[in-house]
């Protein structure tokens, strides 16, 4: 149930950046499989996460690998932490979208992305606002090739402004 991005987004990619593909992953599973928090971390750290020291990953294919070497207590802290501030994150989110669209109606994979990243914004501070606005862009281009990575870097822009002001406004407002 969990869903595959089209395209391999580890080439390169920091621990924390798979953490982020992983969450989105489970928020994803955990939506339509009506899931739980505690049952869908403990799934992804025991048989997606790969441990370098593992004789193979889970699947042969590139999206099992997509996982190796996850920042495992990141991705707890974002699933968590979505389910947690999902009642806020929600209206926040919503607010960002285009009149006439609700958050409901949005693709569940792009719903997940816009969680994920609303609440690094909100309580992760200690991540740029830009940066988590870059890896999340990175995330929707893993799974869709459309506008979807525009809404996005549109939602998650909006809410930086709003929820960092000062992140923004301290290095210009050229973005």
């Amino acid at each position: 149930m969990t869903a595959i991005p089209k395209k391999s987004a580890s080439k390169g990619a920091t621990p924390r950046s798979k953490a982020r593909m992983a969450a989105v992953q489970a928020l994803y599973q955990m939506e339509l499989a009506g899931a739980d928090v505690s049952e869908v971390v403990d799934e992804f750290e025991r048989l997606r996460f790969n441990k370098p020291d593992d004789p193979a990953p889970l699947e042969e294919d590139d999206a099992a690998a997509d996982l190796e070497e996850a920042d495992a207590v990141f991705f707890s802290e974002i699933v968590h932490g979505v389910v947690r501030r999902q009642r806020d994150v929600d209206p926040m989110i919503h607010e960002q979208l285009a009149a006439g669209w609700r958050l409901v109606r949005v693709d569940a994979i792009l719903r997940a992305i816009l969680r994920a990243g609303s609440f690094e914004l909100l309580e992760r501070r200690d991540v740029p606002g830009r940066v988590v606005i870059n890896e999340y862009i990175n995330v929707a281009h893993a799974f869709f090739d459309e506008d979807e990575p525009r809404v996005v870097n549109g939602v998650l822009d909006k809410l930086g402004r709003k929820l960092r002001a000062d992140e923004f406004d301290a290095k210009g407002r050229s973005s």
